[in-house]
C-alpha cells in the first residue's frame, strides 16, 4: 500500500485529467502563436531540470529529439546562457522560464518581460508562461506522487 505516498494523479484523476486538457490548451495556444515545439520542449526540460524532475525529464527529453533538438544542446540547457547554440527565441523564453521556476525577489520581472519582448511576440510571451506554469505543476505532480522514471 502507497497510502503515505500517493500517486494523486491516480487518486484523484479528474484533477489529473483537468490538468491534462489545460497541456493540451497550452500547447495548442504555443502552436498558434509561432512557437516550435523545439522552444517548448527545451522549456519544460529546463523546468524539469530546475525542479529536479526526473519523471518530467524521461518525458521531455525524447519529445525534444523528436522536435529536431540536437543533443549537444540538451547536453548544455543547464549552461544556455553561455553556450552559444540556442536562438534568440529559445533564450528569451528560457529566461522567462527560468524566472517563473525559481521565484527570485531581486529578479526584476518587468525587464525580464521587455527583454524576452525583443523576441517574442505577446501571444508568445503568454504561451511561455503558460508552459512554464503547468510544466511547472507537473512536476510536482510526479515528485509528490513518487512517479517512476519512463521506460525502466
Amino acid at each position: 500500500m502507497r497510502a503515505e505516498r500517493p500517486y494523486i494523479d491516480k487518486e484523484h484523476p479528474e484533477v489529473y485529467g483537468a490538468m491534462l486538457k489545460a497541456a493540451a490548451a497550452s500547447r495548442t495556444a504555443a502552436r498558434e502563436a509561432g512557437l516550435g515545439d523545439d522552444t517548448i520542449e527545451l522549456v519544460n526540460i529546463r523546468v524539469s531540470q530546475i525542479n529536479g524532475c526526473p519523471t518530467c525529464l524521461s518525458v521531455h527529453l525524447p519529445k525534444a529529439r523528436k522536435a529536431g533538438v540536437k543533443q549537444g544542446a540538451l547536453d548544455v540547457l543547464p549552461a544556455w546562457r553561455e553556450a552559444g547554440l540556442f536562438t534568440d527565441e529559445q533564450r528569451a523564453a528560457l529566461e522567462l522560464a527560468e524566472s517563473l521556476t525559481v521565484l527570485d525577489p531581486t529578479v526584476d520581472r518587468q525587464a525580464v518581460n521587455a527583454r524576452a519582448a525583443a523576441h517574442l511576440t505577446t501571444a508568445q510571451i503568454s504561451a511561455v508562461e503558460w508552459t512554464t506554469t503547468l510544466i511547472n505543476a507537473f512536476n510536482r505532480i510526479s515528485i509528490a506522487s513518487g512517479h517512476p522514471v519512463l521506460g525502466q
